[in-house]
């Protein structure tokens, strides 16, 4: 592998299975935040207002656009069962590109919208709200995440199992149907469960969730926020209960439901794919710091939707060392880093329906090496 760093990437783009799990630099790495700093142009820094508001808008105009075709051209001149794929293609559609609204409004979490925080929160309660995600709640618990990334003690989400901890139903369901029906179910309700439940979440000694204002997420002065969100949710529901009064279920699911299940299930899928895989080392106490742990995320290919998603994929491991940086920087930002992170940048070009089975089937619990002493914990599948 040469300096420019992309895990052996060949000349074709493509990699061998063997080279995709090839596993990532778990030592200190010898180059500090400030080094990838100074790599990266200073211009990737700055956060334009106008330009963040265009991709916003952008992604509102083509949401509208959609909605605008879908009601009224496709039950008046679609015969069924034609109308019903016309519908299906809407959510579908509509689905990634209310993903990539998702994606600027999740900048506002990071204050990478704008300079003011102001109109971070504002625009980043809005956009969250109308998508039925709590916005500070979120930020909150989000931030926490960037903060503990691969600590087996304090990352907020996503921590991995210990074998010890592996149930029986896990058995059950490891053959290939069994990880089909896990990963359908988990795109469909992992989102809304872990905001409710905190499902998949850091273990606290009391139920969890993110619209309780005394949840053990939140300080004692976060709470008040924790209710805006709460608020702006009950309004955003209420909303919905007075569309499907006027419109009926069916309409409102089609127009609304059904692409934000797409949202929920393209968030649950992108971030777990970011977050594991076979490569990606594990930290306890004894081991963890930041840069290492910021370093252990993965960039994911997912081709056209890649700018529909407004590279949230496939520059995540910029957006971890620096979530400062806009989208619209990332991947100049990310090309710009990888001379200086050599072998500790982590690609993987794999499909991604392919890397889903593979990340199920590999990626079960984690243990230490054999003989091994130090805090450093892979995945394994074998019980």
């Amino acid at each position: 592998m040469g300096a420019g760093g992309r895990m052996s990437d060949p000349p074709n783009g493509k990699k061998t299975a063997a080279e995709a799990l090839k596993r990532a630099p778990h030592e200190k790495p010898p180059f500090t935040i400030g080094d990838l700093k100074k790599a990266i142009p200073a211009h990737c820094f700055e956060k334009s207002l106008v330009t963040s508001f265009r991709y916003l808008i952008q992604d509102l105009l083509m949401a509208y656009a959609l909605y605008y075709v879908a009601t009224n051209y496709i039950d008046q001149y679609l015969p069924s069962p034609l109308n019903y794929v016309a519908w299906a293609a809407y959510i579908a559609v509509q689905g990634c590109v209310l993903t990539g609204a998702w994606v600027v409004g999740h900048e506002c979490d990071h204050d990478a919208f704008s300079n003011y925080n102001w109109i971070n929160d504002l625009v980043g309660l809005v956009v969250h709200s109308s998508l039925l995600v709590p916005y500070f709640s979120w930020k909150i618990s989000h931030r926490r995440h960037h903060a503990n990334t691969q600590s087996l003690e304090n990352d907020e989400v996503y921590v991995p199992r210990f074998k010890s901890n592996i149930r029986n139903y896990y058995k059950l369901f490891n053959n290939p149907p069994g990880r089909v029906i896990v990963w359908l179910t988990t795109l469909l309700i992992g989102f809304p469960l872990y905001l409710m439940f905190n499902v998949s979440g850091h273990k606290y000694e009391r139920w969890t969730s993110h619209y309780d204002p005394h949840s053990p997420l939140y300080s004692d002065r976060e709470r008040k926020e924790i209710i805006i969100s709460d608020v702006a949710i009950l309004a955003v529901i209420y909303g919905l209960y007075k569309l499907v009064l006027a419109k009926g279920f069916a309409w409102v699911f089609c127009v609304y439901g059904g692409p934000l299940l797409v949202v929920n299930g393209w968030f649950v899928l992108i971030t777990i794919l970011n977050h594991t895989h076979p490569s990606l080392p594990y930290y306890d106490s004894t081991e963890w710091d930041w840069l290492r742990g910021a370093l252990c995320t993965v960039d994911r290919d997912y081709g056209i939707l890649n700018k529909v998603f407004h590279n949230v994929c496939n520059a995540h491991v910029c957006h971890h060392i620096f979530s400062m940086i806009p989208h619209y920087h990332g991947l100049e930002a990310t090309e710009a880093m990888k001379p200086i992170l050599g072998e500790y940048y982590q690609y993987d070009g794999t499909p991604i329906l392919k890397a889903m089975y593979r990340e199920m089937k590999e990626c079960i619990y984690v243990e230490k090496d054999e003989g091994e002493t130090k805090g450093v914990y892979w995945y394994r599948s074998k019980f």
